[in-house]
């Protein structure tokens, strides 16, 4: 398995035939290709020089790369749905300056991720690169962890967006019932569980449908966004607006803690929901043009966008927010502060007709997540990392996509929803344990590569985007390590006090449990038969196509 590679150019790809075998050992068949694959491209060169043959048609291009990596970070529907947090633990100070903040520091994160997934476009993702960045006797134990740590985080993003869409349909109920429709928590958990069967059957298309998809939703998913900044601005008497004083130093701790401080923090919330999975472009590299290039530019473009479109946003609804702060939660349509707001400001047609454009933009965030972690649990099970014998590695012939991992992914989904029986704090669980899992998968590849950039096992070879090993590179890197430490802290703090066993923080717990029952796993089964990322060309076929592996004992897999 390489553990290095170097970008061409477009002009010094050359094609090359190399016999494809169409199973792995275990029989499941792994590949479509033709029983001779044609090599005659960046990508696909570049695919095969990680150790992977190229499995799926690479329809997305630039454009719909960068509506993805947008689409999956869902910019409006997930601020409507963590808004709580901020606005009501620590108020309007708290809502407007952790996004600036939470904004600056993830953006340190995202151009470290970029250049790792330059280097390894893998769909795999940080995963795939993690195990890759340390020394043979170590790369099967660190692969397992980081990958586990980041499924957990996927599933729970999916799983928070996705009772948060439930939600946010239920308060389009309520406005339009004028209050008579209040939906209980067992309707919540029910429309929510089916709500993910049908984004499971979305993701069985094929994968042009789904880029063509992506490309659509960049516009929808920053049109809707602006369209209400706009709205509630134009709608709001000058008189009724909150003073700059108010919007941008007033602290209201409502969280019970005596610290205002961590009142303040917990604004890292909606923030920290929002910009993560970073890496989901990563996970669909396999299936996009030139994407060593493509993936981390989409990346950048992504987090720089949602930070400046989000922070205007936010300063819009808190300007205009009134007296919703004093209200009842409960007379808040699906309990949401956000869609209080927009109510109150456009009126009932107003928000009647803009609220189902939200949320679509949060179907759409699921429908991009789900195929991300399924692609994730693809190249898992590709790596032999699953006691499946392939069974989630399999490409459908017709559609060119995973369904088998897709429905891997959608039954833990539907378990971790159930966590709303025992509270609606329990719940704002799951968003922070997406940014725990996800955020802190993020690290591990990220310091390994500085610790073992030059071991003979590793030595790291960038991709054409680059920060460099100077003193940029090296700050941007550290500065994103410290940030995810400190936030991944935060969220794993309960938000209220007195602390029960209906509002406690069960995050770290679930996070906790997850390393303590994979290292068992690892110890006790899986050291046998996973070796690590691992690849899927043969000894002929990695020496045809160049492949520099620093494991010469290594066990190559056909």
């Amino acid at each position: 398995m390489p553990s290095s590679l170097s970008s061409k150019s477009s002009g010094e790809a050359k094609a090359e035939k190399v016999p494809v075998n169409d199973a792995n050992e275990n029989g499941a068949r792994v590949s479509h290709q033709p029983a001779e694959l044609i090599v005659d491209d960046d990508d696909a060169m570049l695919a095969a020089r990680v150790g992977h043959k190229s499995e799926f048609a690479r329809e997305f291009k630039s454009f719909s790369t960068i509506s993805y990596a947008f689409a999956i970070m869902g910019l409006v529907s997930s601020v409507a749905t963590t808004f709580n947090s901020p606005f009501t633990l620590g108020g309007p100070a708290a809502t407007v300056w952790t996004w600036f903040i939470g904004s600056c520091f993830n953006m340190t994160l995202g151009l470290s991720i970029a250049e790792l997934v330059s280097a390894y476009p893998s769909a795999g993702g940080l995963y795939s690169a993690s195990g890759l960045l340390v020394p043979r006797n170590q790369r099967a134990f660190v692969a397992w962890l980081t990958g586990w740590l980041n499924f957990t985080g996927q599933i729970a993003g999916i799983a928070g967006t996705e009772y948060g869409l439930s939600q946010m349909i239920f308060a389009w109920a309520y406005v339009i019932t004028n209050g008579r429709f209040v939906a209980t928590t067992g309707a919540t958990v029910g429309l929510y569980i089916g709500l993910l069967a049908l984004h499971g059957v979305i993701n069985c298309l094929g994968i042009k449908t789904l880029a063509r998809l992506t490309s659509s939703y960049v516009i929808v998913n920053l049109g809707i966004t602006f369209i209400i900044i706009i709205v509630v601005l134009a709608k709001t008497p000058l008189d009724q607006m909150h003073s700059a004083s108010y919007t941008f130093t007033e602290i209201n701790n409502a969280s019970g803690w005596s610290s205002n401080g961590l009142a303040f923090l917990f604004g890292l919330y909606c923030v920290q929901f929002v910009m993560t999975d970073y890496d989901a472009t990563a996970h669909i590299s396999e299936e996009v043009s030139r994407a060593a290039i493509a993936a981390p530019v989409a990346i950048v473009v992504a987090v720089a966008g949602t930070g400046a479109v989000g922070w205007v946003l936010n300063i819009a609804m808190v300007l205009v927010s009134g007296d919703v702060a004093e209200q009842d939660i409960s007379t808040w349509p699906g309990g949401l502060a956000f869609a209080q707001i927009l109510y109150s400001r456009a009126g009932k047609v107003g928000f009647l007709v803009i609220w189902p454009f939200v949320c679509s933009v949060a179907f759409f965030v699921v429908t991009t997540a789900l195929q991300a972690n399924a692609r994730s649990f693809y190249a898992f099970s590709r790596d032999n990392a699953l006691p499946d014998k392939g069974f989630f590695a399999r490409v459908n012939k017709r559609t060119g996509t995973t369904v088998n991992a897709v429905w891997l992914v959608v039954i833990p989904c539907m378990a971790l929803g159930c966590l709303a029986f025992a509270s609606y704090t329990a719940v704002t669980a799951i968003f922070a344990l997406a940014a725990l899992g996800m955020d802190s998968s993020y690290l591990v590849p990220i310091v390994a590569r500085w610790i073992y950039w030059d071991h003979p096992d590793v030595q790291f070879q960038p991709g054409p985007f680059f920060l460099g090993r100077g003193l940029l590179g090296k700050s941007i890197n550290l500065i994103a390590v410290c940030w995810t430490m400190f936030e991944c802290i935060i969220l794993a703090i309960p938000t209220v006090q007195p602390i029960t066993q209906f509002n406690f923080n069960y995050s770290w717990v679930i996070m906790a449990g997850v390393l303590v029952i994979a290292t068992v796993w690892f110890v006790a089964y899986a050291h046998r038969h996973y070796q690590g990322p691992r690849s899927t060309l043969s000894p002929e076929q990695q020496e045809k196509l160049g492949v520099i592996s620093h494991d010469e004992e290594a066990v190559h897999h056909h």
